[in-house]
């Protein structure tokens, strides 16, 4: 059986099958040097390891196959002569319907998109007698497994696999992942919606709960492989990027206005994909870490250096956000493909009271490149009518039928380098033909669609409308002269040298981001001033980043790159025969 549905390939377990493209090409698997001998390949080097101890407890992310896990380790313990007794943590929770019930005040009504991030701790859905009464050999080596492990509160070293978030949705849609303690399949939907708002959210709280106890760290996104190596080790990694500078290990995702762009410039990327509508650069609930050793690649969830290196990263920041990272970068790519939905996002109250997030999903449209003729929807007409337009939105979903959404909503000519402010409230949508970053705060997935052409999505079934939810939302005095004014940002030039020009591209007063353009021929340095700052090069072939620290690395077109605030200062040296402009979010 499919252990994945998806047309992406894994990533490499090493280096051997990957080699870095050339300067100027994308690279799909950015990662981090830890030294010689510190990441491990194989099940057997990880039963070497647990050999020496008495009882191991195998901790995780939700998506990991722990049955697989387990026969695997007690098989390559069996080969040196050793008997495993297991304790799957399966065993050891409340009853599906016990947990169905704990949960269910968090993930709305079936059907819906959207839940409230949950308040339960991962110990509320396990049977405290259970836990207390784990069953321990004298004559094996003890292995309690599965997420959850080190709630036993036995004293053993812990393992802990981790799982990129883009493969346990692969592994959901092939019905190989599913949300913790459930065994009844919902569509993917439901599944996602809970994975967001309960599992991701009491997981998260656990890892940091149980960080410090935490010996090993695995990568289990392979079905036969898994990678290791020692937390100190991967703490010493994280500590080294925390003070120079990171890139994430992007993913890609088709969907109903998918474009060719990405398909088209990105090598590597499944051609045979049907489009790519977006690539989650640097949306960092969804990316990972990856760290190389010897030719072995592990791959980390991002949040571990948000909880170990947050004031090192954030600087002055961390104070506001704690260890999330507030700024998001993606690509939508509508080149050759559809418009996005006419659609808006909640307020910062909204989003609190019925979501339970603390930060709203703020958003700019940076045009990366289009065609001539492509365009932005942003802004209402001086003349809307909020019933008139409500009445119009509610008929076409009635009737399935299109509507001349230009009557109410603007439309302006996109160029490259333009960027379109979005703030909470705001009617929007990118037109065909464009490849829009978008440089948002970092919530990604409350987008309340309005009207979206009429059209299904890949799956050949209507992608929800959510007029209600957009109209708690929607800021109709954002109209007529008003986005030009106010939408539109006036970029200028704030400093200049010989060779070099920095860039304003002011963001909306509601941001609570802000956005310069660097460009310049040859080099030129940067201090962070206690910021942390997310770049990417959007034009040019590729730059070499310099840090204070000696930290020396290349980025190409297109990636997005982060230097953390305890960098100091860096210094951007261009490699190509053009001007390269690097534009940079940072919280003002």
């Amino acid at each position: 059986m499919n252990w994945r549905k998806t047309s992406q390939a894994l990533m490499p377990v090493t280096t051997d099958t990957y080699q870095a493209p050339a300067s100027g090409s994308y690279d799909l698997y950015p990662y981090a040097k830890l030294g010689d001998g510190k990441i491990h390949n194989g099940y057997d080097t990880l039963a070497g390891w647990m050999k020496d101890h008495k009882t191991i407890l195998i901790d995780g992310y939700v998506g990991n196959d722990w049955e697989y896990i387990g026969a695997s380790l007690e098989k390559e313990l069996a080969a040196i002569g050793l008997k495993a007794n297991i304790t799957y943590t399966t065993s050891l929770m409340k009853s599906e319907t016990e947990i169905d019930a704990l949960v269910k005040p968090f993930i709305g009504e079936p059907g819906t998109v959207w839940g409230k991030r949950t308040t339960l701790s991962l110990k509320d859905l396990f049977d405290t007698g259970k836990l207390q009464h784990i069953s321990i050999s004298v004559d094996a080596i003890n292995i309690i497994i599965g997420l959850g492990a080190a709630l036993s509160g036995l004293k053993a070293p812990v393992v802990y696999v981790d799982l990129p978030k883009n493969e346990l949705q692969y592994r959901m849609r092939a019905r190989m992942a599913n949300n913790i303690g459930k065994q009844q399949w919902d569509d993917n939907q439901e599944t996602y919606k809970r994975f967001y708002f309960v599992d991701w959210v009491l997981l998260n709280n656990y890892k940091q709960q149980i960080l410090s106890s935490i010996d090993v760290i695995a990568d289990g996104q392979w079905k036969e492989q898994i990678t290791w190596a020692k937390h100190q080790d991967i703490s010493e990694g994280l500590q080294y990027i925390s003070r120079n500078a990171f890139r994430v290990r992007p993913w890609f995702e088709a969907g109903a206005w998918g474009g060719n762009w990405m398909k088209d410039q990105i090598n590597g990327l499944n051609k045979d994909e049907v489009n790519y509508a977006w690539s989650f650069e640097m949306i960092v609930p969804e990316n990972g870490l990856v760290f190389e050793s010897n030719g072995n690649l592990l791959e980390i969830a991002f949040d571990w250096l948000m909880m170990e290196h947050s004031q090192e990263v954030l600087g002055e920041d961390e104070q506001r956000f704690g260890i999330d990272f507030p700024i998001r970068f993606d690509f939508l790519d509508t080149f050759d493909g559809g418009n996005l939905s006419i659609q808006c996002h909640p307020t910062v109250k909204y989003i609190r009271e019925n979501f339970g997030e603390t930060i709203t999903q703020d958003e700019t449209y940076y045009i990366l490149d289009c065609k001539e003729d492509a365009s932005v929807y942003l802004g209402f007409q001086e003349n809307i009518d909020p019933e008139v337009f409500r009445d119009v939105l509610e008929e076409s979903v009635e009737k399935n039928e299109a509507i001349d959404i230009e009557q109410y909503v603007q439309r302006h000519p996109a160029r490259k380098h333009d960027l379109f402010l979005i703030p909470n409230g705001t009617v929007h949508s990118s037109g065909k033909d464009n490849l829009v970053l978008e440089i948002s705060a970092t919530p990604y997935i409350f987008t309340f669609k309005m009207y979206d052409w009429v059209r299904l999505d890949l799956n050949g079934k209507p992608r929800p409308i959510n007029i209600d939810h957009a109209f708690h939302n929607l800021d109709f005095s954002r109209k007529g002269n008003r986005v030009q004014e106010e939408l539109i940002s006036k970029q200028y030039v704030m400093e200049k040298g010989d060779d070099w020009q920095l860039v304003h591209t002011p963001t909306h007063a509601e941001h609570f981001y802000d956005i310069h353009r660097v460009e310049f021929t040859n080099s030129i340095a940067i201090p962070t001033d206690g910021k942390c700052h997310v770049l990417m090069l959007v034009e040019g072939k590729s730059v070499i980043v310099e840090t204070a620290n000696g930290f020396r690395q290349r980025y190409n077109y297109a990636e997005t790159f982060a230097i953390p605030a305890a960098a100091r200062s860096y210094k951007i040296i261009n490699e190509g025969d053009t001007t390269a402009k690097v534009v940079k979010a940072f919280v003002k």
